[in-house]
């Protein structure tokens, strides 16, 4: 049919007068019967060839499908391995530092526990140190103060003698 195609109107004429001169006209209804089945039969095994092609190539594409399925399936299984191992070894990983870490936690609020109640004693101290300074400059300065009233009484009362 592809044929017919390149073929003008003017040649399958010529093509048909050619045919009806060498075979004559009652001969032509059985070559045109032939030729059907003949395009029949070339259809047929072209949809029997196309049929098959597709029912072996739908095999392989089942069994491709398959294996993809089962490759998948397996990468899912050996992923869920990996993972849960990994998170084993990170809880494992974690209750080990943990256990490290409580030690020098507790070590280190002691210490600062310590420091505090050290400081705590030493501010003590100070403040007990500057109210005794306090005091005693107070004292001091009374003492200063009472001085200088007393001398300035006694003068006072020498002037008032006078």
């Amino acid at each position: 049919m592809g044929m017919l195609l390149f073929i003008s109107g003017q040649e399958i004429i010529i093509i048909m007068i050619v045919i009806l001169v060498l075979f004559g006209a009652d001969k032509l209804p059985e070559i045109v019967r032939t030729m059907g089945r003949g395009v029949r039969e070339v259809r047929k095994a072209t949809d029997d060839i196309k049929r098959e092609f597709e029912e072996s190539t739908e095999d392989i594409r089942k069994d491709f499908s398959d294996m993809a399925d089962s490759v998948q399936k397996d990468f899912a299984e050996v992923k869920e391995s990996v993972q849960k191992d990994i998170d084993e070894v990170s809880e494992d990983v974690r209750h080990e530092i943990d256990d490290v870490a409580k030690p020098i936690a507790d070590d280190i609020n002691e210490t600062a526990k310590d420091l505090s109640n050290e400081m705590n004693e030493t501010a003590g101290e100070i403040n007990r140190e500057i109210s005794k300074s306090g005091r005693k400059a107070r004292e001091t300065g009374v003492i200063a103060g009472n001085r200088k009233k007393q001398s300035a009484f006694e003068g006072k009362e020498e002037n008032g003698k006078k």
